[in-house]
């Protein structure tokens, strides 16, 4: 059956590459991002199904105005999925306060701006799924990231928490983790790195360095894929709160989940240990 999907960062990427696939699996589309001219082929390809609009997520008068045209044109939305998101490199101590508020605005913001927006028009349908493209970064560690992996944690955080509160009214949330794509934020020549003191050359600097290199290019995945399994997920029935995208995703973490049990249980005495009766 057709559904009218509402995606964020739909210019480049993972975005365009889930637009793409929900236009070919039948249903209409919202797509939205920054500059929307970037879609024009699409609109072309997809005359009455494909519309397209200016939208950053990290301004809520954006999505006032996104969220009425969509319903306007279309009547509601079944499916939204936020995806905009951008990163960066550097260490805790070295990022610039400004650049974490960017961070925090447009990745962990925009999710809520996202959800805050839809879920009155989704109340009122009695239905719809609500996807967070949050990161693996929400359950590894890597020096370098922390700020764009605190900013994901956040989102899937998020989408557990509010997977709770709108079960009753027939609306499903999951945040969808992946791990390594072939994507603007991981090309080398656009990767963003905040300068660091020397002394972090060992860490943060070594992670520069891999996402730098040549090889690197070979860990990437088409997105293609993931946008697949993004439909997928909409149509489950019993959708999980969070799930992992990608044999990597999947690889790192589910090793990561059994880390944290080994840790939490080797330290059991010392953690129970806080509760005095």
């Amino acid at each position: 059956m057709a559904q009218t999907w509402f995606i964020t960062g739909s210019s480049v990427g993972l975005g365009y590459s889930i637009v793409e696939a929900a236009l070919a699996a039948g249903h209409q589309v919202v797509a939205t991002a920054r500059n929307p001219q970037t879609l024009d082929k699409l609109v072309e390809r997809y005359p009455g199904r494909l519309l397209t609009l200016p939208l950053d997520v990290g301004v809520i008068v954006d999505w006032e105005k996104a969220i009425a045209a969509a319903t306007d044109r279309f009547g509601g939305i079944d499916v939204l999925v936020n995806n905009a998101g951008f990163g960066g490199v550097g260490s805790v101590e070295d990022i610039p306060v400004e650049i974490i508020s960017q961070l925090l605005d447009t990745n962990f913001m925009g999710a809520v701006h996202a959800c805050k927006s839809v879920l009155p028009v989704m109340r009122r349908q009695g239905h719809g799924r609500i996807i967070l493209i949050s990161s693996i970064g929400a359950r590894v560690a890597t020096p370098g990231a922390s700020i764009y992996y605190a900013s994901k944690a956040a989102v899937s955080a998020l989408a557990e928490t509010l997977a709770l509160e709108v079960a009753p009214f027939g609306i499903k949330v999951t945040a969808v983790e992946p791990g390594a794509m072939r994507t603007r934020f991981a090309e080398a020549s656009s990767l963003k790195v905040t300068p660091f003191d020397p002394a972090y050359d060992g860490t943060v600097g070594a992670t520069v360095a891999m996402m730098q290199s040549a090889d690197y290019a070979s860990f990437l995945h088409d997105p293609a894929g993931h946008a697949a399994m993004v439909l997928k997920v909409a149509a489950l029935e019993d959708a999980p709160a969070r799930i992992l995208a990608g044999e990597d995703a999947f690889a790192m973490g589910t090793a990561a989940g059994a880390k944290l049990a080994t840790d939490d249980t080797r330290w059991e005495t010392v953690s129970r240990s806080a509760t005095q009766r």
